[in-house]
């Protein structure tokens, strides 16, 4: 009995349902983890953290360094695949790829939120189903992978996820400059755009429309076309020049 006790002759541990889901989600996300440890962390919310605080932090810390991360990766991929772009419209490329409701609909195709731990109330509300929430958690898995294989195998998984967003494009995903305007600056400052006709000008044939975008009472820019179509765009791509000059300048 004693030696048993110590191990000797003992079955193995079985694993614990727990560990089970883990290694499920590893095999989904494709990496070995050393450390299981982080990916559970990654998967755990503030709300279940608070209620069992002898289970270790939430993953707050994690999701910080996963958004840092995200957006190196995400910037070296569209470098390569898009060389001749200006950084003003890599910049542009990553909006239209990194921003929450993209994320989240990854989350939803791995079906993260199945794997997260909450706390009571955030499960009486279906925080399972929370875009924000399985965003952030997808965040927090591409910091646990970075800190468990480094750099190379979170830009393996980064390829994994965007290289599907990116094959189809016959164009560089910036070129829609309203779509980019909207998606950096809902990622900068949290906000939405509108669009308003500021003049319409010229006979039948050959019209000037002058469209404004504001963001909220700000007014970014003015853009002119011979559709409203058109002037709107132009007043998008004035737009973002100028956040990202301001951005570049430090006022970000």
């Amino acid at each position: 009995m004693k030696g048993k006790e110590r191990g000797q002759g003992a079955p193995p541990e079985t694993p614990t349902a727990r560990q089970q889901q883990l290694k499920e989600l590893a095999r989904r996300l494709g990496h070995r983890f050393k450390d299981l440890g982080l990916l559970d962390q990654a998967l755990r919310h503030s709300s279940y953290a608070y209620e069992n605080p002898e289970n270790g932090p939430s993953n707050e810390q994690l999701e910080f360094l996963g958004d840092a991360v995200l957006n190196l990766t995400v910037s070296n991929l569209l470098r390569v695949r898009f060389p001749q772009s200006s950084a003003g419209e890599l910049t542009r490329g990553r909006a239209t790829l990194v921003n929450a409701r993209q994320l989240a609909s990854l989350a939803r195709h791995l079906e993260l939120g199945a794997y997260l731990l909450l706390g009571r109330g955030e499960k009486s509300q279906a925080g399972y189903e929370k875009p924000s929430l399985v965003a952030d958690a997808l965040e927090a898995v591409l910091a646990a992978i970075f800190l468990d294989g480094g750099l190379k195998a979170a830009e393996k998984l980064t390829r994994k996820w965007f290289d599907p967003l990116l094959q189809p494009l016959t164009a560089p995903p910036w070129q829609d400059f309203k779509t980019a305007l909207q998606e950096f600056a809902q990622a900068r400052y949290k906000m939405s755009l509108t669009y308003e006709l500021i003049s319409a000008r010229g006979p039948g044939h050959a019209p000037n429309f002058v469209v404004g975008v504001r963001l909220g009472e700000q007014l970014l820019a003015q853009g002119e076309g011979p559709s409203k179509k058109q002037a709107s765009q132009t007043a998008a791509r004035l737009a973002l020049e100028a956040l990202e000059r301001e951005d570049v300048g430090g006022g970000g």
